[in-house]
């Protein structure tokens, strides 16, 4: 098959990475397109995955990001007509299943946050599949007109499909100078460029403040963007430590001690691989984290100070893996429909 993959945000890399070594291993060949946005190209570039980059992101405004979706759109489509894709496959790109509509190629979209409201009402109703876990509730969906047999549901989290072969590289830490005496946490600010999440959190900016002054801590900050590395940077705590771009943020979060973040996918990949990990996110949360807290899998944090500072040994960890040939017998499921 002539397989078609497009790539939007860092954390979307890490999904289809297995997904497609898994197509080349049986013969199928794969072309990835990328927009420009956080580490995404870098994260690419990382995992030796070669890919087109069409468009970037629109930045905060609903203005730029329309102008975005609009030139995107046009581009994606001047660049797939021709090519012959036999199906196209997304996590939560709505530019993907929307060009392979227009263009009469099979789609399927995977997402793991239910409330992107636009964002979903674009991409599902454009989509042939819909592949989500299972811990979201189908009513939910069912008002972005994705409904059995288009929606499709798996067991568990998408870290545990992606993450399933994974073992972190123990040298990920050598470029810093680690007290291994110290409390090792990793930290992920908001995603505060999507349209869900709007709202400024003052949690995030405490926390960091509350950790990064800590005698007792480092504390590892991985930014998504150029503004968040320059706010870090600016205010000079003396527990921080910042890379200078993309690292093998699997690694780190798992010889961690512990993961505060404000977004989803590491909180889920902290969970997956066993790692105690706090959430600091403001907006309304998912199926998928309200069934990671019921589970104790996930702590709702609202006080920085009730953060529970302490070396891990790693005995307590209990890591999930699961099959990714799975997760892409799902998704290609739309050569059926």
């Amino acid at each position: 098959m002539r397989v078609w993959v497009d790539v939007t945000a860092s954390a979307h890399v890490l999904v289809f990475r297995p997904l497609i070594e898994l197509l080349r291993r049986r013969g199928d060949e794969v072309e990835v397109t990328a927009r420009e946005y956080a580490q995404t190209l870098q994260l690419l570039e990382l995992h030796g995955i070669e890919a087109e980059v069409i468009g970037r992101h629109g930045g905060r405004s609903r203005l730029g990001k329309a102008r975005s979706l609009v030139s995107r759109l046009r581009a994606l489509r001047r660049w797939a007509r021709g090519r012959e894709f036999d199906v196209a496959l997304a996590h939560g790109s709505h530019e993907l299943t929307m060009t392979a509509h227009r263009l009469g190629i099979p789609s399927s979209t995977t997402f793991d946050y239910e409330f992107a409201w636009l964002q979903h009402q674009l991409g599902c109703r454009a989509a042939t599949r819909v592949v989500v876990p299972d811990s979201i509730p189908p009513d939910r969906l069912a008002r972005y007109g994705a409904e059995p047999p288009k929606l499709l549901q798996y067991p568990g989290l998408k870290e545990e499909y992606y993450l399933a072969d994974f073992e972190p590289d123990h040298h990920v830490l050598e470029p810093w100078p680690i007290d291994p005496s110290r409390v090792l946490v990793v930290l992920r600010p908001p995603p505060d460029v999507s349209l869900y999440h709007r709202h400024s959190n003052p949690l995030f900016p405490q926390t960091l403040e509350h950790l990064g002054r800590s005698e007792d801590v480092q504390a590892f900050v991985l930014p998504r963007t150029e503004e968040q590395r320059e706010y870090v940077r600016g205010l000079a705590l003396p527990s921080v430590i910042l890379p200078d771009g993309a690292v093998d943020a699997q690694s780190l979060i798992a010889l961690s001690d512990l993961v505060v973040s404000a977004g989803g996918t590491m909180n889920r990949e902290a969970a997956a691989l066993g790692v105690p990990v706090y959430t600091t996110y403001g907006g309304r949360l998912g199926g998928v984290d309200e069934e990671l807290i019921r589970e104790g899998r996930l702590k709702p944090l609202t006080d920085p100070r009730a953060i529970e500072l302490h070396k891990r040994d790693g005995s307590e960890s209990t890591r999930v893996r699961r099959d990714p040939a799975e997760m892409l017998r799902l998704l290609l499921s739309a050569l059926d429909a």
